[in-house]
C-alpha cells in the first residue's frame, strides 16, 4: 500500500511549517513527486525514512513548557517489527518517539508499516512528568 502526503500534512506530521518541507524538499533532503492533480507529495515511506533522521538531529530536542502532552498523538510509523506473536510499533509524532507493543494480528489488521499515518492513543496509569533541564 503506497502512501502519499501533500507538504503540509507532512508539516504537521514533522512540526514544522509548510515552508520548511518546501526547503528540505529544494535542498534535496528528501525525494518528492507530483500527484494526480500535480500537488507536491512525498512518499509515506520517505517521510518516515526523514521523520527518524530528523529526530535524531541535535536541534530536534523540543524545549517545552510547562505542560504536559496531550493523550493522542499524530504521526508517521516508522519501523514495525513482527514476530510470530507479536509487533513493535514504532511512530514519529514531531519530536516525540512513540512505541508500542501489540499483537501481530492486531498490525496486520491495521496494516501497518513504515509510511502509514497512525495515531498513538496513550492510557497510562502512572506518567511521570518533567521540566527539561536548562
Amino acid at each position: 500500500m503506497r502512501v502519499n502526503f501533500r507538504i503540509s500534512e507532512a508539516a504537521g506530521l514533522l512540526g514544522v511549517s509548510d515552508d520548511t518541507v518546501r526547503r528540505w524538499a529544494d535542498a534535496g533532503r528528501f525525494r518528492t513527486t507530483h500527484d494526480q492533480g500535480g500537488r507536491l507529495v512525498i512518499e509515506g515511506k520517505v517521510l518516515a525514512e526523514f521523520a527518524q533522521e530528523l529526530a535524531r538531529e541535535p536541534q530536534a530536542e523540543l524545549v517545552l513548557g510547562e505542560s504536559s502532552a496531550r493523550n493522542r498523538l499524530q504521526g508517521i510509523v516508522t519501523r514495525v517489527v513482527r514476530d510470530t506473536v507479536m509487533a513493535q510499533v514504532e511512530i514519529q509524532a514531531g519530536p516525540y518517539r512513540v512505541v508500542s507493543l501489540m499483537s501481530r494480528e492486531a498490525a496486520d489488521q491495521l496494516e501497518l508499516e513504515p509510511g502509514v499515518l497512525a495515531v498513538a492513543a496513550i492510557k497510562a496509569t502512572n506518567v511521570v512528568v518533567e521540566l527539561p533541564q536548562h
